[in-house]
C-alpha cells in the first residue's frame, strides 16, 4: 500500500475479490438513475467482507461514516436488513439464493428483525432499499465493470484523509490499517 493510501488504492490492492460485484452494483444504480448517495453505498456496500463477513452491513456502515455523506452510510447499514425482505413495489425480490442458502422457512436474527421494523417507516428507507435493489445477488459472470466511471462520485463524495486512510485519527482508522496489512502480527 502506498504511504497515503486513498480509496482508489484500496479497491485496487485490497478489494479485488470483491470489486466486481460491487462494481457491477453502483453500475446498475448508475444506469438507473440513482442518486450519488446510492451509486456510492453501491460501490462500498460489500467492501468490508474482506476484513469481516459477519453482519457486515453495520461493520462497512461504520468504516465508511467518517468519509460519506450520512445517507450513504445509512443505506450501507440497512441494506444488510432489507435484504432479507421482499418489496415488489420498489422492485426488489427475495432472491432465490437466499432460498437456497437459507431454506423456505428462515427467520433472520432478532436484531435484523427490529431493524427491518424501524427502517421501513425511515424518511430514507429508499436508500438503503435501493442498495437492495441493484445489488446482484447471482454475481453476473463475464461482466466486467471498472473503476473510472465511479472517480468523480467518490471524489465528489467521500472525504479522503490527507494523511491517507488509516493514517488519519478516524474512530475507525484501525480497520483501514488492518486491510492496509492484513498479516502485520501485532
Amino acid at each position: 500500500m502506498p504511504a497515503k493510501p486513498t480509496l482508489v488504492d484500496y479497491f485496487q490492492l485490497r478489494f479485488p475479490s470483491i470489486s466486481n460485484h460491487v462494481l457491477q452494483s453502483a453500475n446498475l444504480a448508475m444506469k438507473h438513475g440513482m442518486s450519488e448517495e446510492v451509486i456510492l453505498a453501491c460501490l462500498l456496500h460489500d467492501t468490508v467482507q474482506v476484513l469481516i463477513k459477519t453482519d457486515h452491513g453495520y461493520w462497512g456502515a461504520q468504516m465508511y461514516g467518517p468519509y460519506v455523506p450520512e445517507k450513504t452510510a445509512f443505506a450501507i447499514h440497512y441494506h444488510q436488513a432489507l435484504r432479507f425482505y421482499e418489496d415488489k413495489e420498489a422492485g426488489y425480490e427475495y432472491p432465490d439464493l437466499y432460498r437456497n442458502m437459507f431454506g423456505e422457512d428462515y427467520v433472520p436474527q432478532p436484531h435484523i428483525q427490529a431493524d427491518y421494523k424501524m427502517v421501513k417507516n425511515h424518511k430514507w428507507y429508499m436508500e438503503p432499499r435501493m442498495v437492495t435493489v441493484n445489488d446482484l445477488y447471482a454475481f453476473e459472470p463475464g461482466v466486467v465493470v471498472t473503476l473510472d466511471p465511479f472517480i468523480e462520485v467518490i471524489n465528489r463524495n467521500f472525504k479522503q484523509p490527507k494523511e491517507g486512510l488509516g493514517n488519519d485519527n478516524s474512530s475507525v482508522a484501525h480497520m483501514w490499517r488492518a486491510m492496509a496489512m492484513p498479516d502485520n502480527p501485532l
